[in-house]
């Protein structure tokens, strides 16, 4: 389920889990933002999910290509949209290859087949049209998300730490950002966990009390309310994982993120660097 400028789709052809789905995260998204990947109409989500074959009652493992970077993205999804039988494979797909398990190498037609469903019932949904009936009902959770207007309003408030997943060199504007056009900096007040920092050299997630150390050296009371964000909403949702793991369960999102943010005027959406700009 990775998302950069790698073929995923490919990727998953050539070599998954057997019997995988693929969960397409930039085709099940908002279709009416220019933002990469932001989160789908409810409608739009239960209609995929649908096509995907999954229902309410069903335990849904989510793994990624990259062993720790999309997936925890779909993990919070579902959770969002009120299913809790989701989880993340810790290690993902080089961990499955590394233990010596089996791999499908040849993409069933009828995985081919849902996954394009998947992606035409989102597409069905925004243009109004009714699509196959959803077997799969949502429950949007929305104290899971924060929208531009609630951090724009915490930066003045300060009720909320807000914490950014993206490399320090990125947060503090000496390194580029990935998408073109995009300066890079961050939100007045946030500080910066990297989300790299969540898991070890297996890529895994680390334990509880190693998780907590990294939240509390960045400066974040654990006891207090936290908001995420990153780049657009993906490895933001690393660093919602790892609070899970913590016991901080309800932590939310933002997510239209950096790019969003550094789009808008400077004067009313500062952007601070380490420079100081």
């Amino acid at each position: 389920m990775p998302h950069e400028s790698r073929d995923a789709w490919q990727e998953y052809q050539v070599a998954h889990i057997p019997g995988a789905l693929y969960f397409d995260i930039d085709g099940i998204s908002d279709r009416t933002t220019h933002l990469p990947h932001m989160l789908p109409l409810e409608e739009a989500f239960a209609a995929a999910v649908s096509a995907l074959g999954i229902s309410n009652h069903d335990k849904v493992i989510v793994y990624d290509g990259k062993g720790f970077y999309s997936a925890p993205r779909v993990w919070w999804m579902f959770r969002i949209l009120g299913h809790d039988k989701v989880w993340v494979l810790d290690g993902g797909f080089p961990q499955w290859q590394a233990s010596g398990f089996n791999i499908g190498s040849s993409c069933p037609d009828d995985a081919v087949l849902k996954s394009k469903a998947a992606n035409i019932a989102v597409e069905t949904a925004y243009n109004g049209e009714l699509a196959n009936a959803a077997t799969f009902q949502t429950e949007f959770r929305h104290q899971l998300l924060w929208t531009l207007e609630k951090v724009k309003h915490n930066v003045a408030a300060k009720a909320h730490q807000v914490v950014d997943a993206r490399v320090k060199g990125r947060f503090d504007g000496v390194m580029p950002e990935p998408r073109e056009g995009v300066r890079s900096g961050h939100i007045p007040g946030t500080k910066c966990v990297p989300f790299p920092e969540m898991s070890d050299g297996a890529q895994t997630l680390l334990p509880a009390d190693e998780l907590s150390k990294k939240f509390e050296q960045a400066g974040i009371s654990l006891d207090g309310p936290i908001v995420l964000t990153c780049a657009s909403g993906v490895t933001a949702c690393i660093l919602a994982l790892g609070l899970y793991r913590i016991g901080k369960h309800d932590v939310p999102v933002y997510d239209g993120s950096w790019t969003e943010w550094e789009a808008l005027p400077d004067n009313d959406y500062p952007i601070v660097t380490s420079t100081g700009s």
